[in-house]
């Protein structure tokens, strides 16, 4: 039976490497007071005669106190070289001070005060008006706040002084509407869901333009494009009552943005009216609504651009996208059409192969019992007619002459009125 030896027990350096090793059972506390354990690793490098060790004894004494304090290796070596110059270990007593205040309460008052004023700018634009009232207006008392960083306004900001002094003003906000429900579609791959959204054909001299409503439906991106002079709903109820009828197929879902020319009772009602499911996207997520945001700048800004339309055009550029641009979009403009593959992660990802492009209307007709989508009275005998009426080049041909002639009649206006 080995004894149990106290730290005072041991002698020499073969002891304290069996001690190391564990061999030898110790008993010891460690000393939670900093002065004590200074003490004790002077007593213990005097005891032992450090300074006289060979290397080896050293690197053994070194293991031992790291052991005992559960002080760094790179602390001790600190202490003993210490020791080593000195002949003693004294704590260096730290009093921290502090940095000294810079910035008084009445400094911060005052930013609170400015900030209170100008509504909250950013950082440097409150820092320019600090500057501007100190130097530009002679008002003295803005004088230290020149001088301030950027970084440290913000800090300022977040004190106890500044949250007194400040009052806050609750900004309106609108009231969450309870019409549509804030989801994705679920159309388990049947088409009729269409996805919806409003271009605007730009403003010139605080006069607007017209306005684009553009349909997409989510499984065969078949897309209806109407234009209104104006989004209230005395414009709008009627195109969307076209728009909806020119789909060949039974709409059964539509989802817009949080867009109030949508969000409306009268909007609810027609849709309710046609048994229609109205969904819309979260607030401030554009790409819930994806599909149809890529098809604004695709299909929409593509053939009508950017510029200034006037709004007395509406009707004519809704006459040309029901009889040319619709017709082309959908009977002869191949698209891509995405497959998911999930990887072994369960990740998915969407693949765009050339062998699944095809047209809106080819992509209708490759669904299974796809005649039971169509509306009422509709057939597919109806439709192949329309679309062998012209060929993909005719109908491009077509929509180009159409599209150049109703764009030189509206430019020549504008410019006559100029």
């Amino acid at each position: 039976m080995k004894t149990i030896m106290k730290l005072n027990d041991l002698n020499s350096i073969d002891q304290v490497e069996d001690f190391l090793a564990g061999t030898q059972p110790i008993a010891f506390s460690l000393l939670e007071d900093k002065d004590a354990r200074y003490a004790w690793i002077q007593a213990e490098l005097v005891r032992f005669g450090y300074l006289m060790l060979s290397r080896s004894a050293k690197g053994v004494m070194v293991r031992y106190l790291t052991k005992i304090t559960g002080y760094s290796r790179q602390q001790l070596t600190r202490l003993i070289k210490q020791y080593r110059v000195t002949g003693q270990l004294q704590r260096r007593q730290r009093t921290v001070a502090g940095f000294k205040t810079k910035y008084t309460e009445k400094d911060i008052r005052l930013l609170a005060k400015m900030d209170e004023r100008h509504d909250t700018p950013c950082g440097p634009a409150i820092k320019k008006l600090c500057e501007r009232a100190c130097r530009v207006y002679g008002e003295a008392d803005y004088a230290a706040l020149t001088c301030i960083s950027i970084s440290h306004l913000y800090n300022l900001r977040q004190s106890t002084t500044y949250a007194r002094q400040r009052r806050y003003f609750e900004p309106t906000r609108s009231k969450p509407s309870s019409i549509g429900e804030r989801r994705k579609p679920q159309t388990n791959g049947q088409p009729g869901y269409i996805r919806i959204d409003t271009v605007h054909q730009g403003d010139e001299d605080g006069k607007k333009g017209v306005y684009h409503i553009n349909a997409v439906d989510e499984i065969t991106q078949f897309e209806v494009v109407c234009c209104v002079e104006k989004i209230s709903e005395r414009f709008l109820i009627p195109v969307l009552q076209q728009l909806l009828d020119a789909f060949p197929f039974i709409v059964r879902g539509f989802h817009s943005d949080n867009g109030s020319e949508y969000i409306n009772k009268q909007v609810a009602t027609l849709l309710d009216k046609l048994h229609i499911e109205f969904t819309k996207s979260r607030s401030r997520h554009s790409n819930d609504n994806a599909l149809v945001e890529g098809k604004n700048a695709a299909i929409v800004r593509k053939h009508f651009g950017r510029s200034h339309i006037p709004q007395q055009w509406a009707a004519k550029l809704n006459a040309f996208s029901q009889r040319h641009l619709t017709p082309y979009i959908n009977y002869h403009r191949p698209c891509f059409f995405a497959e998911t593959k999930t990887d072994a992660k369960g990740k998915e990802r969407k693949i765009y192969r050339y062998e699944n492009m095809m047209t809106p209307y080819d992509k209708l007709k490759s669904l299974p019992d796809p005649q039971a989508y169509l509306k009422p009275g509709q057939s597919f005998e109806i439709l192949d007619r329309i679309v062998q009426q012209t060929s993909d080049n005719q109908a491009a041909e077509q929509l180009q002459k159409a599209r150049q002639k109703l764009f030189n009649k509206i430019h020549g206006q504008n410019l006559n009125t100029a």
